[in-house]
């Protein structure tokens, strides 16, 4: 048995798929999940990742989600036509609607600067809207050939149609005529003839066919004589209509068939997009975060606080209980982990959450950790988990670990890309325990030179002494509460752990003489020792735990009050800076009121009069010194304009500016073609005026344009686009269309044009015209649509120019 399908079956891998898988949104993309392939290489890992990390954040911004509504699995149907088969009209239109779903998918995603990989995805899709046009056009809602798909199917259905009502009006005839012999006045069918239910007795008195007769015998149904030819005929042109029906399903086939190679890649991208979007949603559903992978088979484990994801599904779905996360953060330079503990201490869930967060990232998965995981790209993941006795194959627990061991070793030696994890339940279990031990370290101590990580649980103490003599290998143990007897779940980097049989022992009440009399022998062995070192262990560990939380929780409080302090200098700051503010606004009204008290004095000592006049012109000399004087002081202690550097900053017309030469500000009549030269209005005054002669009102600097350099073309054409000369290439006529079917074909040209589209949509009512240019007003590629020169249809066909 291969060892990698093995463990995939030991980690309960198909199960994690099938929970994947119901996040899908197709049949094709369930498939896809249940199977939940891995990748070969760490490109391929990095890739699906990608896709999960693009569509999760694009389901997430659009109303309702990222719908594949539409879209069908339409393998099946290609298989048949790519072979000459004939496919059903329901099937012809289910593809005719994935076609337009996959358009409608490739919009909503296309956009390569935010998703690049899933935009280079649809990138590669033909979605063939000729085609769809086509199947559309032949079938009608449910699948049924349409009259417009022929005209000779046309002619040949409304000829049914008037003998259907030719036969129909004459039962309604022969119902009125042979009332009294009828049972019921209801047209009936018998082996699809319609049937007049009549009295046994009254059978004769009407000719015709007897197609059946009623349990008790009292009633005969008759198909009357008039109308026999009718049904013949009826039957005969429903022959005809199904050869016609046949012919026209087999002409679309043929079409489709033509398609195959297309429509296999589209339907190939559609599984890819839907199995990454249910990789999105369940990884949103466990709030898992991205992986990042290392391409080093070297590099670290660095996995904090993870989940069983099995388990989180437990726990939401079913109402298990709360999961208790575990971190692993495993240093380059170590090779083994060795967990120990208690049995149901959470030693086997250790195992599995790492294998099944190895696979996962594999898988283009996000993990159900806290920060940003990061471990190695695994290319092989061995696990010996569980029992693997057998009693038809004549194994035993310890044969059962032994020939799985043996089948992880083969793989190592084969050669490998990527990293190696290697996960023993129980390793040298089994079997005596002096023998076991001595196997589980010698298979360790290989390990260690075999495979990137070995992480292995046991019970033997001397797999727990390995760590102090080779400094490859480490110890955990997994956390248990001796006075409840209940375990922590919590793992412990460190320090190995202790078994607590005698201690669960007393708890359950076992005779105290027993307990003493195994503590009696116990107290010889060694392991004694290898305890007594472990407890002393685990104190310590215990009070450094609580010092380090008391540590943590004082350096809670000192940036509690660093922050409570920096508040209140920053308040002071603010009051400083608000009464400066203050104070300065009162000096200026003292200014203000002294320059108007200084100005009526003024104005009083002029329009005095008397003999006095020296004085007064003494007193006005004075007066007219303190006004001065205050004007000084208002300037002093007007505070300066706050002057930033704005680059990239150009005025535009409206704008006030400032005049650096007169030191006031104007207003930009006009801008030169070239950006280089200005005009200002300034007050009275218009100003020519170059860039570096003024700045914004703020003391922004105007950056000048660069100089735009001179592209000389040849042709009069742009740059690596067509010549702008209607052709037959460049043409498109979509006269008697809808809206929506032109915006395809429309669509499909655009994306191949060399240049200018001429698309004839003719005059009519304007409602083709309209739809066109609204729609295309939003495609980012078109620069804008011109009606045509008069010579090339004018107002009946439009110019697309592409930017």
């Amino acid at each position: 048995m291969n060892p990698e399908h093995e463990t995939l079956d030991l980690l309960e891998w198909p199960r994690l798929a099938e929970q994947v898988a119901a996040f899908a949104s197709t049949a094709a993309g369930r498939s896809r999940t249940l199977v939940l392939p891995l990748a070969p290489a760490l490109p391929d890992s990095q890739a699906w990742l990608a896709e999960t990390g693009e569509l999760l954040g694009l389901d997430g911004v659009l109303e309702g989600g990222l719908s594949f509504d539409g879209v069908v699995d339409i393998g099946p149907v290609l298989q048949r036509c790519a072979k000459g088969g004939i496919a059903s009209g329901e099937s012809l239109l289910e593809l005719a609607q994935t076609l337009a779903a996959a358009r409608r998918l490739r919009r909503q995603i296309d956009d390569a600067e935010l998703r690049p990989r899933t935009s280079a995805l649809v990138a590669q899709l033909r979605t063939l809207p000729e085609l769809e046009q086509r199947l559309r056009f032949c079938l009608e809602d449910g699948g049924r050939v349409a009259d417009r798909a022929s005209p000779p199917l046309a002619g040949l259905r409304r000829q049914l149609q008037g003998v259907r009502a030719e036969r129909r009006e004459r039962l309604q005839e022969l119902l009125r005529r042979y009332a009294p012999l009828l049972q019921d006045t209801v047209i009936t069918t018998r082996s699809e003839r319609p049937v007049l239910a009549v009295k046994a007795g009254a059978a004769a008195q009407l000719p015709g066919l007897v197609h059946d007769s009623s349990a008790s015998g009292s009633t005969v149904f008759i198909e009357p004589q008039a109308v026999v030819g009718m049904g013949n005929r009826i039957r005969e042109l429903e022959g005809q209509e199904r050869e016609l029906e046949l012919a026209i399903l087999q002409e679309l086939s043929a079409l489709v068939g033509e398609q195959a190679e297309p429509l296999t890649q589209l339907q190939e991208v559609l599984v890819q997009l839907d199995a990454a979007l249910a990789r999105a949603r369940y990884g949103a559903w466990l709030g898992a975060v991205r992986p990042e992978l290392v391409a080093d088979p070297e590099a670290a484990f660095d996995l904090r606080d993870l989940r069983h994801p099995l388990l989180l599904w437990q726990q939401r779905r079913q109402g298990g209980q709360p999961v208790v996360p575990v971190s692993l953060n495993v240093s380059p330079a170590l090779r083994v982990v060795a967990i120990t503990g208690p049995n149901t201490g959470g030693k086997t869930v250790t195992l599995k959450s790492l294998g099944l967060a190895a696979l996962m990232a594999r898988a283009g998965l996000y993990l159900p950790c806290s920060g940003t995981p990061r471990l190695p790209w695994c290319g092989l993941v061995l696990a010996d988990i569980g029992d693997e006795q057998s009693l038809q194959q004549n194994l035993s627990t310890f044969s059962g670990h032994i020939r799985r061991i043996a089948r992880i070793l083969d793989a190592l030696a084969a050669p490998q890309e990527g990293a190696s994890l290697v996960l023993l339940d129980e390793v040298g279990a089994g079997t005596d325990p002096q023998e076991g031990s001595a196997l589980a370290a010698a298979l360790l101590k290989h390990l260690a030179d075999r495979a990137r990580l070995t992480v292995a649980t046991t019970h033997f103490g001397e797999l727990k002494a390995l760590k102090y003599g080779d400094p490859r290998f480490e110890n955990a143990s997994v956390g248990f509460d001796a006075e409840t007897l209940a375990p922590t779940y919590r793992l412990q980097w460190g320090i190995p752990g202790r078994s607590n049989a005698l201690a669960i022992a007393r708890r359950l009440g076992l005779l105290e003489p027993v307990l003493q009399q195994a503590e009696a022998q116990l107290a010889p062995l060694a392991a004694g020792d290898v305890n007594q070192v472990i407890a002393g262990l685990e104190d310590e560990r215990q009070r450094q735990q609580e010092a380090a939380e008391e540590a943590a929780a004082l350096l809670a409080r000192t940036e509690l009050l660093h922050d409570e302090l920096l508040l209140r200098w920053e308040q002071q700051q603010q009051q400083s800076v608000e009464l400066q503010e203050q104070r300065r606004q009162q000096l200026e009204r003292s200014i203000r009121d002294g320059q108007n008290e200084v100005r009526r004095i003024i104005r009083r000592l002029r329009q005095g009069r008397g003999p006095a006049v020296r004085s007064t012109a003494v007193l006005g000399e004075t007066a007219r010194q303190a006004g001065q004087r205050l004007r000084q002081l208002e300037q002093q202690h007007r505070p300066a304009p706050e002057r930033r550097e704005h680059r990239g900053w150009m005025p535009a017309v409206g704008e006030r500016v400032r005049v650096l030469s007169l030191g006031k500000a104007g207003e930009v009549l006009a801008l030169a073609a070239d950006g280089r030269e200005l005009t200002v209005r300034c007050g009275v005054m218009r100003l020519n005026l170059e860039l570096s002669a003024i700045e914004g009102l703020q003391g922004e600097k105007p950056s000048p344009p660069p100089v735009p350099q001179v592209i000389v073309q040849t042709n009069g054409s742009q740059p690596g686009r067509g010549p702008a000369v209607r052709t037959a290439r460049n043409t498109i006529d979509v006269r008697g269309l809808r809206v929506h079917e032109a915006e395809a074909i429309v669509e499909e040209h655009l994306r191949s044009a060399p240049g200018p589209v001429w698309v004839i949509h003719g005059i009519g009512t304007g409602k083709l015209k309209r739809g066109l240019r609204q729609w295309l007003s939003t495609v980012p590629y078109v620069e804008r649509v011109t009606d045509a020169d008069q010579g090339d249809g004018g107002p009946g066909c439009s110019v697309i120019h592409l930017s």
